[in-house]
Order: C-alpha cells, then sequence, then structure tokens
C-alpha cells in the first residue's frame, strides 16, 4: 500500500488521548456493483433492513428543553414525534393515528401537554397513551379493545443529541456509538443551540451524499476557494461498526495549492479570528496551524473557558465524525455541524439532505462566532431564538453558502454517472477509506437477511 490515511502526522508527537490513532482495519479492494446506487429494490432493503434497524439522529437536545418540547422527525417514507416527558426523559411515536392514520402534526416543532388528531379529536398524551375517543359510545366494545394508544419506538439520548430506533432488540445507543461516545463527549454538544437548520432535496442516491462528504479528496477539484486553508492530507480513523473519524487540518494550504509557505488571505483570516495579527506573524503557512491552536488556547485561559481536555487538533482542525447509516458530525470547541444524508420515500436517486449548526455561547466579552462558520450578522448566537428550518426543494437552489451549492450541483451530474453502462463501480483510493468502511458495513447489514424471494 503507497498510501496510509493514518500516515498524515496532523496531531504528530502528540500523547493526548484524543489523537491516539485506531487499530488498522482493512476493508479489501473490492469493486461494488453501481447498482447501489439507482436499483429500487436495493434501496428498499436498505430501507427495511438497515433504517428499520438502526439508530437515528432525531433532534439535538437543545430543541427538547422543557416537557412538553416535541420535534417532528421526518425520514424515508415514515414521521415520528420525538418529545421530552414530564420526568425528563424522551419519548419518540410515530406520528399517525391510530383511528384512521392521520398525522398528528404537520409543524416542525412545538410545546404542549398532548396531541390532539386534527381529523376526529381523539387526544394523546405525551407518553402517546390515549387520553380522549370521541364520541366513545359510536363504537362496538370489541373495537375499542384494540390498542388505541400510538405506536411508540425506543428514543434515547447521548451527547446533547437524541436518537430514535424503529427495532425494539436493537443494542443501547450507547454500545452503537462505541468508542466514538467519549470522543463525543469532550464538544459538550449539550450546552450548544442551534443557530442553523436547513434541508435541501437533492437528485442523488442518499449515498452519494454520504460518499461527497466523507473524503476530502475533492477539495482541490470542486472547492478551490478551500485550497488555502483547507489541507487534504488529513488523518482517518477507523471503528467497528460502521463508525469512522477524520482529522481534517485548518489554517494550513492544501497538498495541491502551489504556494505552501506564503500567508494566503485565507490563512491570514483564520489567524486574525484566533487573535494573532497576521501582518506581524513571522511563521510560514505550515507553521499558522500550530500558532493558531497556541492562541486560542491562551485566550481561552483569559476569558475563563476551559479548553483544557481538547488536543490541539480540536482546538485547528474539523474533527469529523461519521456514524452509520447516515449522519456525519463536524466537531470543533465552538460549534458542531450535524449532517444527516435521508433517503427519499420511494425513488432511490433522490435524497434530502440536512445539516444544522450548534452553537455553544459563552457571555464573555470578546467571544463569538469564529468568521469560518459563515454565520450572518443578523444570526442570534445566544440560543434566545430558535430558528426556523429552511426547506428548498429539488431544482432550487440550495442558498446553503458556495461550498455546499458546488456540492448540491455536482451530485446530479454524478448519479446521472452511475447509470452509465460504462460506469462499473467505485475505484476507491485510500483517502477514500471511509468511503469503503461505510459500504462495508452497509453490505454487512444487508447480508444479516437474505433478500426476498
Amino acid at each position: 500500500m503507497n498510501y496510509d490515511p493514518r500516515s498524515w502526522a496532523v496531531h504528530k508527537g502528540s500523547e493526548h488521548p484524543f489523537d491516539k490513532p485506531a487499530a488498522a482495519i482493512d476493508n479489501g479492494a473490492e469493486r461494488l456493483d453501481p447498482s447501489r446506487y439507482t436499483s429500487p429494490e436495493f434501496f428498499a432493503r436498505e430501507w427495511e433492513e438497515v433504517f428499520a434497524r438502526t439508530w437515528l439522529l432525531a433532534a439535538p437536545s437543545s430543541d427538547l428543553v422543557e416537557a412538553g418540547d416535541w420535534v417532528k422527525f421526518d425520514i424515508g417514507p415514515e414521521s415520528f414525534i420525538v418529545v421530552r416527558l414530564e420526568n425528563g426523559s424522551v419519548a419518540a411515536h410515530y406520528n399517525v393515528c391510530p383511528h384512521r392514520g392521520s398525522r398528528l402534526v404537520t409543524g416542525e416543532m412545538g410545546s404542549q401537554d398532548s396531541f390532539t388528531c386534527p381529523f376526529h379529536s381523539w387526544r394523546f398524551g405525551l407518553d402517546g397513551h390515549n387520553q380522549k375517543v370521541t364520541d366513545p359510545e359510536t363504537f362496538r366494545p370489541e373495537v375499542l379493545c384494540h390498542d388505541i394508544n400510538l405506536t411508540s419506538v425506543r428514543a434515547e439520548e447521548a451527547v446533547g443529541l437524541v436518537f430514535i430506533n424503529m427495532d425494539r432488540d436493537a443494542p443501547p445507543l450507547a454500545e452503537f456509538l462505541g468508542p466514538i461516545l467519549p470522543m463525543l463527549e469532550t464538544y459538550r454538544m449539550d450546552r450548544m443551540h442551534v443557530v442553523q437548520h436547513r434541508r435541501s432535496d437533492w437528485a442523488a442516491n442518499w449515498k452519494g451524499g454520504i460518499d461527497a462528504f466523507y473524503e476530502s479528496y475533492h477539495l482541490h477539484a470542486i472547492h478551490p476557494q478551500t485550497m488555502g486553508v483547507i489541507d487534504d492530507r488529513t488523518h482517518i480513523d477507523l471503528f467497528p461498526g460502521g463508525l469512522s473519524r477524520q482529522f481534517v487540518p485548518m489554517a494550513q494550504p492544501n497538498s495541491h495549492f502551489p504556494d505552501q509557505e506564503a500567508i494566503n488571505p485565507g490563512i491570514a483570516m483564520l489567524l486574525a479570528d484566533a487573535g494573532i495579527d497576521p501582518d506581524s506573524f513571522a511563521g510560514t503557512a505550515m507553521d499558522s496551524r500550530a500558532a493558531v491552536a497556541h492562541a486560542k488556547r491562551e485566550r481561552a485561559a483569559h476569558m475563563g473557558i476551559d479548553y483544557s481536555h481538547f488536543s490541539d487538533a480540536q482546538l485547528t482542525d474539523s474533527t469529523i465524525f461519521g456514524i452509520f447509516p447516515n449522519m456525519q458530525l463536524g466537531c470543533h470547541p465552538e460549534a458542531v455541524f450535524l449532517h444527516r444524508f435521508k433517503p427519499h420515500a420511494s425513488d432511490p436517486e433522490q435524497f434530502t439532505y440536512e445539516t444544522t449548526i450548534l452553537y455553544r455561547h459563552v457571555d464573555v466579552p470578546g467571544y463569538g462566532a469564529p468568521g469560518w462558520m459563515g454565520l450572518g450578522a443578523d444570526v442570534d448566537v445566544t440560543g434566545a431564538t430558535r430558528p426556523e428550518a429552511v426547506h428548498t426543494g429539488l431544482g432550487e437552489p440550495p442558498g446553503m453558502g458556495e461550498v455546499l451549492d458546488q456540492d448540491s450541483d455536482l451530485l446530479p451530474i454524478v448519479q446521472a454517472g452511475a447509470r452509465s453502462r460504462g460506469f462499473r463501480g467505485p475505484l476507491w483510493g485510500e483517502q477514500e477509506a471511509r468511503l469503503r468502511h461505510f459500504h462495508k458495513e452497509l453490505d454487512r447489514w444487508l447480508d444479516e437477511i437474505p433478500p426476498s424471494a
């Protein structure tokens, strides 16, 4: 093997436990059939054998603060109500009335002490139990002897996030998250709140979204504006269960960038963002990343903010976690970017990309959202108001920023190629090790149950 994705010393010499590399996992070199991106039969099996059996991110905990707070979570053909109960725990129910199948809620989120069906006003408690049947005397007792409660699914909370699972026999969430759970805990997402929430429908298979976001190999070609400040010399860790981690260095040039020494405008911005005067900075572009980590650590200490548990790489890099089957988290001490790739209800060549930015507000003079987050001046970063989710339909410009708009333009082109007789399946390099690891886990789940006859 000429290239080991764990060989780039993005945290060379670090003895910090967070930076400890994972044991190597060899997923082979198989070329997979491209029909997985287009086949309705493959798509149907994914829903039944993967999405219906695994833990799915439903909402950040900050959206469910008080008893009665609820969020509607839609994925594929299903819709769920995720709600905070009186005892502080979370519950989740299919968003469907047992009487005639009407959706109970149609809004994004809210807060109330019960759920009333808009069709015939049957009412249900937060725990899903029926509280009222309209005109019960008009039903035969044998009819109402059937289960008249909402159908609930499992809901568990970890690291400031709420997950649901349609499989009652699935292992606990903590077991599912495995070795990355303590890593995610270091970011304290439970102290963060939503400052941006966007959805966009894209004309591609949901796995095409995973593939694009799980590697930085494409940065130089698709996102040339990032070349001066985001390096593609990354460190990749693979873990059992399809989990993965990638350190993507910021504040140093991409390997394809022609000038590896000069302080380009992008690096100058990141230096200034960390409190360093770029005009007086004496180092080169390859020194800037370490300087940013040092400056951020000193500034945090001066402000009384505890960064002592973070490694230097956590302070500078975008530390990216992949959680099977459809989630990626881009983690920083100040903010976490939640990315979800949600399959369409029926079309294998469409998916919804959903991105939510969680931000940790600290009420200290001089502390604010870093410029690289791209938040407008009108965004309330205090957590006092929760922004509405903005949804753009298929064919509409996503309006998610230049980089994400570039991805949305490209993925339909890639999807069209996947349908071609000339495409015989992906040829993944070691920079794309997370893709192969994800697909290997996907096939493991699908192989556990034979295809339907």
